[in-house]
């Protein structure tokens, strides 16, 4: 499970550092891909082949279920954490992101989101303002 927040930069050579709490649980490989809210998804490969069997199965005469399929499988990457945690992302990633130099990677149970700081710091700022909002939401999902 993965939780937190955690601040890196992006190096030169685009290369994104990955807690080094979770570095065991990566170590096998990840796949990051476009997320939602302007940020990217990191799945272990495991996680990965789930949610991507899920997409694949999705009908291809639903629009909606072919538009978020190739939004997640079409921009998907594997990469492998060097010795030192990192991994490098690719430029359509770090453009679809808006990744420039400070990130935030958010632990989300099962995926980790990497964010450009910035706009996480306004996406928590209004998250916390509807947090009574939001939670009275969430009790129609059982939460």
């Amino acid at each position: 499970m993965f939780i937190g927040e955690y601040a890196y930069t992006i190096d030169e050579k685009g290369r994104a550092t990955l807690p080094p709490k979770y570095r065991n649980l990566l170590a096998e490989g990840v796949v990051v891909t476009r997320g939602l809210d302007n940020c990217l998804f990191l799945y272990t490969k495991k996680d990965w082949e789930e949610i991507a069997g899920k997409l694949g199965a999705m009908p291809t005469t639903d629009k909606a279920a072919r538009d978020y399929a190739r939004l997640m499988l079409a921009g998907a990457m594997d990469a492998q954490p060097d010795k030192l945690g990192r991994i490098v992302l690719p430029q359509y990633l770090r453009d679809f992101a808006g990744l420039k130099k400070d990130i935030v990677v958010a632990g989300l149970y099962n995926r980790m989101e990497i964010w450009e700081a910035g706009e996480w710091k306004k996406y928590e700022a209004q998250i916390e303002k509807n947090s009574a909002d939001i939670a009275e939401k969430l009790t129609s999902l059982g939460v």
